[in-house]
């Protein structure tokens, strides 16, 4: 029996190690080394932070779905207030799911709903002082751990890395108008 590159029991091994072997299985598969390289790396950390992210989550009392409405209302536009239908599209949920996570959140005082004064049939949702609060705190202890990921690189070796990262998701941008026009 023939085996891939990188196959085999992958506990046990770093994650160094585990990109290496997945790297070298894309590559063995006809995928372009250079490409893989990138994207087998910034899907290891992305996986790795998740990981930290769901556990930081759990301290903070807060499932993931609550995180993206906090998440939703504290980048909104500064003070702005977004609909239920706008944060259901927003984390990709049906909107029966979302008048559910907004009660809970509602009750733990973590948001507020107010009918919207230009049209009173449709309900506002804004951050509270709580809801901020704990915002502000999972962002500060989530940039403890980012900060240390990055810990390797020079100030300079991040603003190239943002920079690269940010000319990839521009062209992200431009894939995807030249699809919709």
């Amino acid at each position: 029996m023939t085996t891939r590159p990188g196959s085999g029991r992958r506990a046990g091994r770093s994650a160094h190690q585990r990109y290496r072997a997945d790297v070298a299985a894309y590559v063995a598969a006809g995928g372009d080394e250079s490409v893989q390289r990138v994207i087998t790396a910034v899907q290891s950390l992305q996986r790795k932070l998740g990981q930290w992210y769901a556990r930081q989550l759990v301290d903070l009392d807060l499932s993931a779905g609550e995180w993206a409405v906090l998440a939703n209302l504290a980048t909104a536009e500064e003070g702005a207030a977004l609909t239920p239908t706008q944060l259901a599209e927003a984390t990709s949920v049906a909107p029966s799911s979302m008048t559910h996570r907004l009660d809970r959140m509602t009750e733990r005082g973590l948001i507020d709903r107010a009918a919207d004064p230009e049209n009173r049939t449709r309900v506002l949702v804004s951050l509270t002082h709580r809801g901020w609060e704990t915002f502000k705190a999972a962002i500060q202890e989530a940039n403890m751990v980012e900060s240390d990921v990055l810990g390797p690189l020079s100030r300079d070796q991040r603003e190239e890395l943002a920079a690269l990262l940010e000319l990839v998701i521009a062209g992200l941008d431009d894939a995807e108008a030249d699809e919709t026009s």
